[in-house]
């Protein structure tokens, strides 16, 4: 019950704030711009599209969703409250999951992509990794400045890997690593199915310091056990 309030509360505060507003517009301008590709390169445009925006919208909009709950006091009430750091990433998680995963559907179906479920699986995979990774930064700064520079890291490490073997660039092992093997999922590339599970190990750890570092923010605003 707490989880799927906080989902809802989630969405809500999503809304307000115009984050699908923004989504719509872009949306429109993604549709636009494949369109005006040749049809040889709509495909890989699209799952370019996909991975770099969509599914890391987690990572790009945690340091504004955090920093808006700080000004409005929102951690505090989360630190004295039954919601525990759990609930409350995995309703991040699922709340950006479920944007991400329309936005996706659109562009894929203007692209002309055939294996839908395949695009829609591997955005929720990267949609989940980069959440939790925006999370890990949002949960330690004190402005948005910092929450840019903050990430530049990871989106170097996340996207340069994956456009690269997206275009065949990098040797057949890379297709193992998590960022790289959500990539192949979303271009519909033939993935290892032992991607997985690194895949998975990535996902335990960064979910782990996610909720160390949620716990320590809500405690150090007075959330602290006694």
């Amino acid at each position: 019950m707490r989880l799927r309030n906080l989902i809802l509360w989630d969405i809500r505060f999503q809304a307000k704030y115009g984050f699908y507003f923004l989504y719509a517009v872009l949306t429109v301008l993604y549709v636009v711009l494949l369109f005006a590709l040749p049809m040889d390169l709509r495909r890989k445009a699209a799952a370019i599209l996909i991975f770099s925006d969509p599914a890391a919208m987690g990572m790009f909009f945690m340091g504004a969703v955090i920093l808006l709950e700080k000004s409005q006091k929102i951690p505090c009430a989360f630190a004295v409250s039954p919601v525990k750091a759990a609930e409350y990433i995995l309703a991040e998680v699922i709340s950006f999951g479920a944007i991400s995963e329309i936005v996706a559907l659109v562009i894929a179906v203007a692209a002309g992509v055939s294996n839908l479920p395949g695009v829609l699986i591997g955005t929720l995979f990267s949609s989940v990794m980069f959440t939790l990774l925006g999370m890990i930064v949002a949960a330690k700064i004190k402005s948005l400045n910092q929450f840019v520079l903050g990430t530049v890291p990871f989106e170097i490490i996340c996207f340069v890997p994956a456009i690269l073997y997206l275009f065949g660039m990098l040797p057949e092992w890379m297709q193992y690593v998590p960022q790289v093997w959500c990539m192949g999922l979303i271009a519909q590339i033939d993935q290892s199915i032992m991607g997985i599970v690194w895949y998975a190990m990535l996902i335990l750890l960064l979910f782990f310091v996610a909720y160390r570092n949620i716990e320590r923010m809500w405690n150090s605003m007075g959330g602290a056990k006694l």
